[in-house]
């Protein structure tokens, strides 16, 4: 197959990579930097599967041509950002708009495209009358920052928002590309993937929410947060995964996924749903308030990143609290290796031992190896050194 894949974030490189193992991948940006980078099979991402697979004979090429990206395709997957934008309510859908309008300019009308970025519930059936199409899917990803590809060659479920054979034959480049067996694929209508993605990532932020929210019962009365976890998550009901609180959910997807799924929610009785922002912004502020209290002169950020061996920081919950520090006229400085440059938004970035020496105290969302030597001067929610 001869596949075009938009977009070299997380979900677009993974992707790409994956289904050029076994096909013609074109992945188009429009990033110099980054298809300079695929082409010298260089990850343009934090992920070491994909920095792995790229020494592999993989049949992928990076290119910022459209035309020549798009012709003779049989799938264009689109991958690109659909950041919310809270004066509507809604996704900022014009990037996959903008990619329709390119594939139907360069390729027949026969080229099949998938969205595999974040929409809204009920965007594809929307744009296939507004643009007079059919030849348009969704199939949502459930990819982690740093393990993307690890996500894509062990799928969950593969879930396909179309029902005809084109839907089957896209979930079958997936399977195939796949290592693990016996992968559930679900074909639905384009409306329940969509719904799907929404309550899914929901689900996770709620439950993030909970253990936050238990994490800081447990901080106020001075009971001992780990015992209570535990007596909690060996309830197989429960489980012990995604129990290890932190400052917050944050990064791209949650944020963004659970104000649309609140507007979406505007017309339906619900009070569960719509609490899990507010739940979110309590927790930010009460880790604040928390460090403020301690009176710092110097407070010290190690790591803009809200997780392990990623570096992506968009509105990480980390940067919340750096904001309300910066209220109190507390002097912040920064840890974070991935920025090259001395200065983030007006404030130091140190990534030496001086950063360190300095700090009175140490803010950090996951506690890493390098901490060790100054763990009296840490200050972390975080439980078991686990990035979920």
């Amino acid at each position: 197959m001869k596949i075009t894949v938009v977009g070299s974030g997380y979900v677009g490189t993974s992707i790409a990579v994956l289904l050029a193992q076994k096909n013609k991948v074109r992945l188009l940006d429009v990033i110099p930097e980054k298809i300079e980078m695929i082409n010298n099979k260089i990850s343009p991402i934090e992920d070491k599967d994909i920095s792995e697979y790229l020494q592999k004979d993989l049949n992928l090429i990076g290119t910022l041509d459209k035309e020549y990206a798009y012709k003779n395709s049989d799938f264009v997957v689109i991958a690109v950002p659909t950041d919310y934008n809270p004066e509507t309510n809604y996704f900022n859908t014009s990037l996959i708009e903008s990619v329709i309008k390119d594939v139907l300019e360069y390729a027949p009308k026969t080229v099949n495209m998938v969205i595999k970025s974040t929409i809204p519930v009920g965007y594809v059936e929307r744009i296939r009358k507004e643009f007079g199409i059919t030849n348009i899917m969704f199939s949502p990803e459930f990819l982690r920052e740093g393990t993307a590809l690890k996500d894509n060659l062990y799928p969950s479920r593969i879930i396909v928002g179309e029902k005809h054979t084109k839907a089957i034959e896209f979930a079958n480049l997936l399977l195939e590309c796949s290592l693990k067996k016996d992968v559930k694929v679900i074909y639905t209508n384009p409306t329940e993937a969509e719904a799907v993605k929404l309550f899914a990532n929901n689900y996770l932020a709620m439950r993030v929410s909970f253990f936050n929210e238990l994490d800081s019962y447990a901080e106020v009365n001075g009971l001992n947060t780990k015992d209570i976890i535990d007596g909690v998550s060996l309830d197989p009901r429960i489980g012990t995964h995604y129990n290890n609180p932190s400052f917050g959910y944050a990064g791209y997807c949650f944020t963004k996924d659970v104000q649309q799924l609140k507007a979406d929610m505007y017309n339906t009785p619900s009070n569960l749903i719509t609490s899990i922002h507010d739940s979110n912004e309590k927790r930010i502020k009460f880790i604040a308030d928390n460090i403020i209290a301690k009176n710092p002169k110097t407070v010290g950020i190690y790591r803009l990143t809200m997780k392990a061996n990623s570096d992506n920081f968009r509105n990480s919950a980390v940067q919340r609290i750096l904001t309300y520090l910066q209220e109190k006229n507390i002097n912040v400085i920064i840890y974070e290796p991935t920025l090259k440059t001395n200065k983030f938004n007006d404030i130091d970035v140190l990534n030496t031992d001086e950063f360190f020496e300095t700090s009175d105290i140490i803010i950090a969302n996951r506690f890493e190896h390098k901490l060790s030597d100054y763990e009296d001067k840490v200050y972390t929610r975080d439980i078991f050194n686990t990035d979920s």
